[in-house]
């Protein structure tokens, strides 16, 4: 009993006091001369008075209430009915009541979440909840209960705001740390933050904790996981007023909703709308579930690889082109993609999504003032298209080829390059020609012309077999010059080769592994090894170019 908080239930015990009695007759209450049989129970001094009464009748005396509080989980206990007004029968308690859902730590499981259905169930015959949510405990990037003599602690508000470590080490001092305490911590703090912690805001801080809810019931929070959101944030938002600025000042919204059926739709178009299907039910199912990670997986998916990566870029050349139908369609599929995902964000995302949806153009029969009212979204089958997505994971792998080609070769990216894709089977080539303008903008390749099994490809190409349906060559003729990069690859690979005979001949002096550390032989090893990699991977650069002369 009792952690003497101020808003705890004050304990319904009385101790009586007889008129006329001597100090050290009546005892003294929580003493060792207490008279545990003056202590009389009443819900009111009324109610403790009538017991007294009756416990000592015909003598005269005075009641004193004690002091003290019940323990806090008594009070807590109550939470989920007495907050709606219990004892009272409110309109809230009947309608309230029980609740659907708890959510809290693991480390309070019987403390708090079992005396809440033991009260809930003895004072109004009812389960409080139906499911309890258990979050996970935030500990510090190196997996350590955080800790003020360790320096670790770290607070929400100093990452959404941010704090130098000047400041973050002043947070250490006037507390009841001593001297040498402090002065570890700020050594720790130092180590961790030795910029300080930037300014992440609210919606990465959050977007990271239910990012992180995969590692179970322990959190280990790296700052700088959460700095890496706060860019995706900013990335988000350019993007978004990038393709706003797409739309168009008149753009107004399909008023219905669009299907992979809707007349007129390009192939990007309905790849897409099947994407931003896809991204809802995982999201959706995910949360369902109550698998928040796998939920902000799905979300993140849709806006960094299918709208930032690849549909706002195959976007482009439609609306440079002059079809008009087609970019009236190809507009009204990038709105359905940002009011889409834009809601399918905001329970993650609350700030920056509000801020970016009241930009967004509204249909006219759309009501909700806020996107916190406004509907989710929800699976539909009128937006599935198998196909398109088969075709689509076709043109994917082409394109990663293709970038992988220009990398081996060394292509700057003003270098538009001429791509032959060779095809056999009917889906392959039916994806290779349907986006073909994609592919080219994808790769950053002058053109793309599909050709068949049998069809002769121009030489000085590079090549790569993606698969026995697909293959790519990449014109390098005339792009490159492969005896100035053979040249290069020479002077790389004769620095490198230096740096593995001084690093060779400092591990096989005597006494090396005696005398150096473990640690140290083990960098080494591995600095060997990825040295050694680099020499391979440019001799057989060098042989691929040697190809071209």
């Amino acid at each position: 009993i009792s952690r003497q908080l101020w808003w705890g239930h004050r304990i319904p015990a009385y101790y009586v006091k007889f008129e006329g009695e001597a100090e050290e007759e009546c005892g003294m209450p929580g003493g060792s001369s207490e008279k545990l049989d003056r202590w009389v129970i009443g819900r009111e001094e009324d109610e403790a008075r009538a017991e007294a009464e009756k416990k000592f009748p015909g003598k005269a005396f005075t009641l004193e209430q004690d002091e003290d509080v019940l323990d806090t989980w008594f009070s807590s206990g109550l939470f989920p009915f007495s907050v709606f007004g219990w004892p009272d029968e409110t309109p809230d308690l009947a309608e309230f009541y029980p609740t659907a859902l708890l959510e809290t730590g693991h480390d309070i499981l019987f403390f708090w979440v079992a005396r809440m259905v033991m009260m809930g169930m003895k004072l109004t015959g009812k389960v409080p909840f139906k499911q309890v949510y258990l979050h996970a405990m935030v500990r510090d990037a190196h997996g350590r209960k955080m800790s003020k003599s360790l320096g670790n602690v770290i607070d929400p508000l100093h990452v959404i705001e941010g704090i130098s470590l000047k400041d973050l080490n002043e947070t250490l001092t006037g507390g009841n740390l001593d001297e040498k305490e402090v002065k570890k911590a700020q050594q720790g703090q130092a180590q961790d933050y030795p910029e300080g912690i930037p300014e992440c805001g609210t919606d990465a801080m959050r977007f990271a904790l239910v990012a992180y809810t995969a590692q179970g019931r322990d959190i280990n929070l790296d700052v700088l996981r959460v700095v890496g959101y706060r860019h995706w944030c900013n990335k988000l938002w350019n993007a978004i007023r990038f393709a706003i600025m797409n739309l168009g000042d008149d753009y107004k919204p399909p008023e219905e909703p669009l299907t992979v059926n809707t007349p007129g739709l390009p192939p990007a178009s309905k790849w897409a709308l099947h994407r931003l299907n896809s991204a809802v039910k995982t999201t959706v199912d995910a949360m369902e579930v109550y698998d928040f990670s796998n939920a902000t997986t799905g979300v993140y998916a849709f806006w960094q690889y299918d709208v930032c990566d690849v549909f706002i870029e195959l976007m482009k050349p439609v609306m440079n082109g002059a079809d008009e139908a087609a970019k009236k369609a190809t507009r009204d599929t990038l709105w359905t993609c940002l009011d889409g995902g834009l809601r399918l964000l905001h329970p993650f995302m609350p700030f920056v999504t509000e801020e970016l949806w009241q930009r967004l153009p509204r249909r006219a029969a759309e009501t909700a003032p806020s996107i916190m009212v406004a509907d989710y979204p929800a699976f539909t089958d009128a937006r599935v298209d198998a196909a398109v997505e088969e075709s689509m994971a076709v043109v994917q792998e082409i394109v990663k080829a293709t970038r992988s080609l220009r990398a081996a070769y060394n292509l700057q990216p003003k270098a538009k390059a001429e791509l032959f894709v060779v095809t056999r089977g009917d889906v392959a080539t039916d994806a290779a020609k349907r986006f073909a303008e994609g592919i080219a903008t994808l790769a950053g390749c002058g053109r793309v012309d599909v050709l068949g099994p049998d069809d002769e490809v121009p030489p000085g190409c590079g090549v790569t077999v993606i698969n026995e349906s697909v293959s790519v060559y990449l014109m390098l003729k005339g792009v490159v010059d492969p005896a100035a990069e053979i040249a290069k690859l020479e002077k790389k690979s004769s620095q490198t080769k230096k740096s593995i005979a001084a690093l060779q001949k400092q591990m096989e002096m005597p006494g090396y592994e005696e005398k150096v550390p473990e640690n140290v032989r083990a960098d080494n090893a591995e600095k060997l090894s990825k040295l050694e990699a680099e020499v391979a991977s440019t001799a057989a650069a060098m042989e691929d170019f040697k190809k071209l002369i």
